[in-house]
């Protein structure tokens, strides 16, 4: 990939590190997702406190489909990860092969994600909890299309060989979105997974 040049200096785009432009950019866009989702979040445990232990729903919410998919999604970020370093290092083949695990577990993700959604005795209209959960595992589920949408992205531009030691910022801002995702979801999986056996 060539280097943008104006003036005889380089360009910050595609440079490394806290340099990039797209870096700083990246973290503005996290900080205001991260407080959508703070606000949805705080949306349900103020309902939660209004309404009492009644409010969740019986039996409590299952973690035989959750438990193993939080796993799948840490999975994945630890794949990104591990693809991001062998960029660093000059090793494109494991660059490719993290990007590749980490798109097959989010995928794997979103497909575990829906059959959970189906198999909820509630839905969107049946009353606040199932709106609360529909809305903020769907806000996450739409984060997580978008985070393949950039790997996938990233992927290709990897195959190409557009990415080396000196230039991959691509590769580290699009990894430092799929960890807020995960991050996310830690919180909404304590949020409806844990809590109700913790409080109702």
């Amino acid at each position: 990939m060539s280097e943008g040049v104006y003036r005889g200096q380089p360009l910050p785009v595609g440079a490394r590190g806290k340099n990039s432009v797209g870096w700083w950019g990246m973290l503005c866009l996290i900080a205001t997702e991260a407080s959508l989702f703070a606000y949805l979040l705080f949306s349900y445990y103020y309902v939660a406190i209004q309404r009492g232990p009644s409010w969740a729903p019986q039996p409590h919410p299952s973690l035989r489909l959750s438990g193993p998919n939080t796993v799948v999604l840490l999975a994945s970020s630890v794949a990104v990860w591990w693809g991001e370093e062998g960029v660093k290092k000059g090793e494109r083949g494991r660059q490719l092969v993290g990007l590749a695990i980490a798109i097959g577990l989010g995928a794997v993700f979103l497909v575990v994600q829906g059959f959970e959604w189906r198999a909820k005795t509630f839905n969107l209209a049946s009353g606040s909890y199932g709106s609360l959960f529909f809305t903020i595992t769907g806000f996450h589920m739409a984060h997580v299309i978008a985070g393949l949408l950039i790997l996938i992205a990233v992927f290709v531009w990897s195959a190409m060989g557009y990415f080396n030691i000196r230039r991959h910022a691509p590769v580290s801002i699009s990894s430092i979105y799929w960890h807020f995702v995960d991050a996310v979801w830690l919180a909404v999986f304590f949020t409806f997974y844990v809590t109700p056996y913790l409080f109702w």
